[in-house]
């Protein structure tokens, strides 16, 4: 039986959803938990600086990714999994109000809503489901017998990648992209970006910000800070955590 056609939002991650960058903050708990050499925390916490500033390039976008992924060869996916009790407040304390409003106007809408991500999937889902969103895409790491290869484990959820991951979900979900809706703030998502009818450039960098003028496409400044100091002690503990990890990697096996 044919599914439903529906009608789906795209979000980016950094500086979209939230100020600033997950990867360092994944970085940051990995530093904490030993599983990142000091040397290589201070090289990505000045990449950090300068992408909140000044926003991404392919260099610094995904360099800190891929030596992160390095780096997760020989770990179990268990402990990786579990950088999520420190990672996960902290990425919800930096969504934007506006984009809250944002993913509660799409979903009282009755439209999907997806993180579209770089960063890796044992990021985005688990904040994805905490967000109440249909669901995360991202870059996904090779594991035999629940260990880290240090290897992809399919195409880097980046650029033209992304697009392609948006493209194969919608085939699958019966998502009508022509009346969708996609939100970025890097010239680096032009591809994703193009494949929707409705696209909406956020906190752009100069040249998403160009491109969105000649085009006509809206440009939309997020600029409220958010007002929620989350502890781990807090709204959020690590049983919920734990829930949350365990039915969004459920949801990821039963989907694909």
């Amino acid at each position: 039986m044919t599914q439903p056609q529906t009608t789906a939002a795209f979000f980016d991650l950094d500086r979209t959803l939230i100020a600033g960058s997950s990867a360092f903050v994944f970085a940051r708990a990995a530093y904490d938990a030993g599983q990142i050499r000091p040397q290589d925390f201070a090289g990505d916490a000045l990449k950090a600086l300068k992408f909140r500033f000044f926003g991404s390039s392919d260099e610094s976008s995904t360099s800190v990714r891929e030596r992160i992924l390095a780096a997760a060869g020989g770990i179990k996916q268990a402990d990786l999994l579990a950088l999520n009790e420190m990672v996960l407040p902290e990425l919800l304390g930096l969504i934007r109000p506006e984009a809250r409003a944002l993913l509660e106007q799409h979903t009282s809408a009755g439209r999907e809503t997806w993180i579209v991500s770089a960063s890796p999937i044992e990021i985005v889902e688990p904040l994805a489901i905490a967000l109440g969103m249909t669901g995360g895409i991202g870059t996904v790491g090779e594991v035999d017998n629940g260990v880290y290869t240090g290897r992809l484990a399919g195409p880097f959820c980046y650029g033209e990648g992304k697009a392609e991951a948006i493209s194969s979900l919608a085939a699958e979900r019966n998502i009508d992209l022509a009346t969708s809706w996609s939100y970025s703030d890097s010239m680096s998502d032009v591809p994703m970006m193009e494949l929707v009818g409705n696209a909406v450039a956020v906190n752009p960098d100069a040249q998403l910000a160009s491109l969105a003028r000649s085009r006509g496409w809206p440009v939309v400044i997020f600029a409220q800070r958010s007002k929620m100091l989350i502890r781990r002690s807090s709204t959020i503990t690590a049983a919920v955590i734990g829930m949350i990890i365990a039915y969004s990697l459920g949801a990821r096996r039963n989907r694909f």
